[in-house]
C-alpha cells in the first residue's frame, strides 16, 4: 500500500538521502551534536560548511536536513540564493516551518502588514493630520541618527557635495516629519517604523515566535545554503540573532547552518570563530570517490580510472560521470578531453544529450521551460532530467548544478554562436509570452509588486542580455533602476542576473557592472550608491537617466539629505519637466523641510499634470491646509475623496481641516467615517478625540485617547492629548503623569513640555511652570501661546513686569492672539497703565469676533467675551453675555472655565468685586444643574 501523507517533494528528499554515499565523517559530526543535550559539552548551536564549487556542500546540508528531520524530530528550513535581504530570509524560513505545522502566524500576520503599507508610502509622506506638536525641533535620537546616516552618504561617490552642506538638526527634524505623516497614514507609530525599519520591526518577532517552535520541539534546524552570495546582506542580521541577542534569546535548539564557498567574514565572525563548528569539505578520497562508483554499479578499472581523473574526484563530477554508467571502456575516449564531453558522449539517446545542453541555458526549470527550451510540445523527459545527479530541486523548480551548467554552456557558445544566439533569444520570446499573458491580470501599476512577474521580467531580461549582450545592454539599465525603484532586495536579484550573463556570455563589462552593484554595501545607502553607479554608464538613456535621478531623489529625502534630494528631482525635471513624479516628489520634499509655498507650487503643477489622481489633490490639500489656507484645502480634499471615496487618510486630513476650522460637527463627521473605512488607525482614532476634547466632551475623548494608546503604546502625541485632557477636568496627577510619559518618549515635544506646564500652574506650583515653560520656549522660541502661558504665570506670581514683557511678544508674533491681548489688559490694569483701556477694547473687539461664528469656537469665545465685560466692567452687557453663553454652552467644563477666569479677574476689577457675585451666582446655579 502506497505511504499516505508523504509529498513526491519529501518522498524525492529522502530517497535522495538514502543513496548518499561518503561524506561519513560529516555527516557523523552532525549527528553527534543532535543526540548531545543542548549546551551540554562539545555541542554545537553554529555550523559553517565550506569548500570549493562542486564539493557536494549542498548534498551534505540536504542530508544532515533529511537526517535531522527522520532521525530527530527536528523541523527544518533551508535558505539559499533565492532570498536578497534578512526580510526575505524570514520569509522563507516561516514559510517552510508552516508546512511542517509550525508556523509563525504571528511573523506572517505582521509580514503581511508590512507589505501592505511598503506599498502605501510613496504616497503617505503628505498625508499627516496636523499635529499640536508641528514645528517643534527634532528629537535628539533622530539628530543623532541623521548624523550617522549623513555620514554614511558622505562615502559615497559624488555625494559630498550635497551632504556636506546639509545641517543635520534640519534634516532630523524633517525625518521626525517623514515619521509623522507615515504615522498619519499608517494605523500606528509601528507601522511607520515597520515601513523605516522593517528589519528591526520583524525580526524581534519572528525570533519570539521561532523560540515557542523550539519549546515545542526537539529541534529547529535552519540551513543557510550557497551562503558566500546571502552573506553580504544576511551576515550582520544573523550575527545579531543568533550570537548579540540584539532581537531576543534563542533556546539552543535552534541550530542554525552556514554553507559556502568562502570562508567566513572576519569583519563579522572574527570575535565569535571560536563558537563556530568549520566543517572543511575537499574533492572526495578516492575511497569515497570509489565507493560512490560501486554504488552506481562501476566497477570497471580502467572506466574507474578515467573518471577519477576527468573528474579530479570533484564529488559533483564523480557523480554525474557515474550516473551515465559507461559500459564499454574504449568509448571513453581521449583523458584530455572535458568532463562534460565525456559525460554526453555516454548518454547514447541523441535526443537526451540535446535536452541536457539545451536545459543547460535557462537559469532554473519547470516542465513549460523545458519544453520552450528544448521545443518540445511535451515534457516527457523533464522526470528523467530532473533526476540527473547535478540537477538541484528547488521547491517545484530545479536547476543544473554550477559547476556542470558553466562548461556546458562554453561548449554551446564556442560550437555555434549564432545557434546560441538564437535560442536565447527564443527562451526570452517564451518568458515575453508568458509575462504578458500575466500583465493581462494584474493592475496596470501592480507589475513590479507581483513575483512571478519580476521572475518572467528577470528570466526574459538574462536571455536577452544572453542573446545580444550589447544590444540589450540600455534596456537591462533600465529594468535595474526600476529595480530599484522596487527596493533592496529585487536590485541584488537584477544585478546578480546581470553578473551571470555576463559570465555566460564571457561580457567583462556586464560582469563588472552586475559584481559593482552587488558591492555597494548593505546599509541605507546602498540603492542610492548603485543608482549613482547606473547614472555613469554611458549607453544610459535620457527616460532612464530621468527616473534614476527621480528615484534617488526619493532615497535622499527618506533619508533626510532634503538638500541632495532637490537636486535629483532637479537634474530630472531638467530632462522632462512634465515628468509627474518628479514633481511630486520635489513637492514632497519642500513640504518635509517646511517650505510650504514651493511645495504648493509643485503640487500645483502636479495636479495640472494629473488632475484627476486624488493623491496629488490630497498632497495639495495638505500643504493648503499648512497654509492655513483653508477654503482651498476643503476644495481639494472634496475632489480627492469624490475620485477615492475610501481612503481613510484624505478623509481625516478633511476632518483635520474641519477641527482647524472649529467646524467640530463636520470634523467629527471625517473622522468617524475614516474610522469606519479603517477601525485601527491609532493617529485618526486620536485626532477625534481631540475634535472631541475641542468640544468639551471630554468623556468621548479620553475613550478615544484611551483606545488609541492601547493600538500603540508609544504614541506620544496621543499620550499628551490624553494628559490634556485629564488637566482640563482638573484630574491633575493623571495628567502629570501621562505629560511625564510622553515627554519620557520624546524629550523635545515642546507642546507637551508647555502643556505640562499648565498643569504645574494649575497646581499653583508656579516655579515648575516656569522651567517647563522656559524649556519649551527654548525649543520653539516663536510660539506666542507658550510665551502666553509663560506670561500668565509671571501674573499670577504677582511678577508683572516680566508677565508683561512676555504678553507684549506674543502679540507681537500672533498681532489675533485675544487671550494674550486680554491677558495684558489684566496687567496693565494692575500697574495702573493708561494703557489697559486700549487693551480692553482690543481684547473685546476679539472676542467678539469669535463669538460671532459658529460651533465650539464661538462658545469659548462667548465665555470670554463675558469675563472681559465683567472686567469692563459693563454690568448690564456682562448680565446679557451671561445669557447667551449659558444658553450655548454643552457642559459644566465650559462653565467651571468662565467661574475660573472670573476668579482671577476679582483683584483687577476697577471697580468692587461684589459687583461679580449675581454673575457667579448664576454660573454657579447653572453648574449644579448641568
Amino acid at each position: 500500500m502506497a505511504e499516505r501523507g508523504v509529498s513526491r517533494a519529501e518522498f524525492i528528499r529522502r530517497r535522495r538521502g538514502s543513496d548518499f554515499v561518503g561524506r561519513r565523517d560529516e555527516v557523523g559530526v552532525f549527528q553527534a551534536n543532535l543526540e548531545r543535550v543542548a549546551g551540554a559539552d562539545g555541542f554545537e548551536f553554529l555550523f559553517h560548511v565550506h569548500g570549493i564549487a562542486g564539493a557536494g556542500k549542498t548534498s551534505l546540508v540536504r542530508q544532515w536536513d533529511t537526517r535531522a528531520r527522520d532521525q530527530y524530530r527536528a523541523v527544518t528550513a533551508l535558505v539559499d540564493d533565492d532570498v536578497h535581504s534578512a526580510v526575505e530570509a524570514m520569509a522563507a524560513v516561516s514559510e517552510q516551518l508552516g508546512r511542517q505545522g509550525c508556523g509563525l502566524k504571528g511573523f506572517d500576520k505582521l509580514l503581511a502588514t508590512y507589505h501592505q503599507r511598503r506599498h502605501e508610502a510613496e504616497t503617505a509622506a503628505v498625508g499627516a493630520p496636523a499635529a499640536e506638536a508641528e514645528g517643534s525641533p527634532a528629537s535628539v535620537s533622530s539628530t543623532v541618527a541623521t548624523q550617522v546616516g549623513l555620514v554614511g552618504l558622505s562615502m559615497v561617490p559624488g555625494l559630498a557635495p550635497f551632504t556636506s552642506a546639509v545641517d543635520a538638526k534640519q534634516v532630523a527634524q524633517g525625518a521626525d516629519r517623514l515619521r509623522a505623516a507615515l504615522s498619519s497614514r499608517f494605523r500606528s507609530h509601528d507601522d511607520a517604523q515597520l515601513v523605516l525599519s522593517p528589519v528591526q520591526v520583524l525580526t524581534p518577532v519572528f525570533a519570539r515566535e521561532l523560540a515557542e517552535v523550539a519549546q515545542r520541539v526537539p529541534w529547529v534546524v535552519l540551513f543557510f545554503d550557497t551562503y558566500e552570495q546571502t552573506a553580504p546582506v544576511l551576515d550582520r542580521w544573523l550575527r545579531d540573532l543568533l550570537v548579540e541577542g540584539d532581537y531576543g534569546s534563542l533556546p539552543l535548539n535552534v541550530i542554525v547552518v552556514l554553507s559556502g564557498q568562502g570562508r567566513l567574514d572576519a569583519r563579522c565572525w572574527g570575535d565569535c570563530l571560536g563558537m563556530i563548528d568549520e566543517v572543511l569539505l575537499d574533492v572526495f578520497t578516492e575511497d569515497e570517490a570509489r565507493q560512490l562508483l560501486a554504488a552506481k554499479g562501476i566497477t570497471d578499472e580502467r572506466l574507474v580510472e578515467v573518471i577519477l581523473e576527468v573528474s579530479g574526484r570533484l564529488p559533483v563530477l564523480v557523480d554525474a560521470l557515474a550516473q551515465a554508467r559507461p559500459s564499454d571502456p574504449a568509448a571513453v575516449g581521449d583523458p584530455a578531453d572535458t568532463a562534460v564531453e565525456r559525460f554526453l558522449k555516454w548518454i547514447a539517446d541523441p535526443a537526451e544529450r540535446a535536452a541536457v545542453l539545451s536545459c543547460a541555458l535557462p537559469l532554473q526549470l519547470n516542465e513549460d521551460i523545458y519544453r520552450a527550451a528544448v521545443g518540445e510540445p511535451e515534457a516527457a523527459g523533464y522526470p528523467w532530467l530532473r533526476s540527473l545527479s547535478f540537477v538541484i530541486d528547488q521547491a517545484g523548480r530545479c536547476r543544473y548544478h554550477q559547476v556542470v551548467r558553466s562548461p556546458m554552456l562554453r561548449v554551446q557558445r564556442a560550437a555555434s554562436p549564432t545557434q546560441w544566439s538564437r535560442d536565447h533569444a527564443r527562451l526570452a520570446d517564451a518568458f515575453g509570452q508568458w509575462r504578458e499573458t500575466l500583465e493581462a491580470t494584474l493592475p496596470a501599476d501592480g507589475h513590479w509588486d507581483n513575483q512571478h512577474w519580476r521572475d518572467l521580467r528577470l528570466n526574459q531580461t538574462y536571455h536577452q542580455l544572453c542573446a545580444q549582450p550589447h544590444k540589450a545592454l540600455p534596456d537591462s539599465i533600465h529594468e535595474t533602476v526600476q529595480a530599484c525603484d522596487h527596493g533592496e532586495a529585487t536590485l541584488r536579484r537584477w544585478a546578480q542576473t546581470l553578473t551571470q550573463a555576463g559570465q555566460d556570455t564571457n561580457t567583462h563589462t556586464l560582469t563588472q557592472l552586475g559584481q559593482n552593484l552587488q558591492d555597494t554595501g548593505t546599509d541605507a545607502s546602498f540603492l542610492i550608491a548603485a543608482l549613482t553607479q547606473l547614472l555613469t554608464i554611458p549607453v544610459i538613456t535620457a527616460t532612464t537617466r530621468t527616473l534614476a535621478h527621480t528615484i534617488r531623489g526619493r532615497e535622499h529625502r527618506n533619508a533626510g539629505a532634503y538638500e541632495a534630494a532637490l537636486a535629483d528631482y532637479n537634474t530630472a525635471l531638467a530632462h522632462n519637466p512634465d515628468y509627474e513624479r518628479a514633481v511630486w516628489g520635489r513637492g514632497t520634499t519642500y513640504w518635509l523641510m517646511g517650505r510650504y509655498q514651493e511645495a504648493l507650487n509643485d503640487y500645483n503643477r502636479a495636479v495640472e499634470l494629473k488632475p484627476e489622481d486624488a493623491g496629488n489633490l490630497a498632497g495639495r490639500g495638505a500643504v493648503y491646509e499648512r497654509l492655513t489656507r483653508y477654503d482651498e484645502a476643503l476644495t481639494d480634499f472634496n475632489h480627492a475623496i469624490q475620485l477615492d471615496p475610501d481612503q481613510a487618510w484624505i478623509i481625516a486630513n478633511r476632518g483635520q481641516t474641519y477641527q482647524d476650522l472649529g467646524r467640530y460637527d463636520e470634523s467629527l463627521t471625517d473622522f468617524n467615517h475614516a474610522i469606519q473605512l479603517d477601525p485601527d488607525r491609532v493617529q485618526i482614532i486620536a485626532s477625534r478625540g481631540e475634535t472631541c476634547r475641542l468640544m468639551h466632551r471630554y468623556e468621548e475623548a479620553l475613550a478615544d485617547f484611551n483606545h488609541a494608546i492601547q493600538l500603540d503604546p508609544h504614541q506620544a502625541w496621543a499620550i499628551a492629548s490624553r494628559a490634556q485632557t485629564y488637566r482640563l477636568i482638573h484630574r491633575y496627577d493623571e495628567a502629570l503623569t501621562d505629560f511625564n510619559h510622553a515627554i519620557q518618549l520624546d524629550p523635545d515635544y515642546a507642546w507637551a513640555i508647555a502643556s505640562r506646564g499648565q498643569t504645574y500652574q494649575s497646581l499653583r506650583r508656579y516655579d515648575d511652570a516656569l522651567t517647563d515653560f522656559n524649556h519649551a520656549i527654548q525649543l520653539d522660541p516663536d510660539r506666542a501661546w507658550d510665551i502666553a502661558s509663560r506670561g500668565e504665570t509671571y501674573r499670577l506670581m504677582h511678577r508683572y513686569e516680566e508677565a508683561l514683557t512676555d504678553f507684549n511678544h506674543a502679540i507681537q508674533l500672533d498681532p489675533d492672539q485675544a487671550w494674550a491681548i486680554y491677558e495684558s489688559a489684566v496687567v496693565l490694569r494692575l500697574l495702573g497703565s493708561e494703557g489697559a483701556a486700549e487693551r480692553w477694547n482690543r481684547a473685546l473687539e476679539a472676542f467678539q469676533a469669535g463669538a460671532a461664528g459658529e460651533g465650539q469656537k464661538a462658545v469659548w469665545a462667548a465665555g470670554n467675551l463675558l469675563v472681559v465685560l465683567c472686567g469692563l466692567p459693563d454690568w448690564r452687557r456682562a448680565h446679557e453675555q451671561a445669557g447667551v453663553f449659558l444658553s450655548a454652552c454643552t457642559n459644566r467644563y465650559q462653565i467651571e472655565e468662565v467661574l475660573n477666569d472670573l476668579a482671577d479677574l476679582r483683584g483687577a476689577l476697577p471697580v468692587d468685586a461684589s459687583q461679580l457675585d449675581p454673575i457667579v451666582s448664576r454660573l454657579e446655579a447653572a453648574l449644579s444643574q448641568s
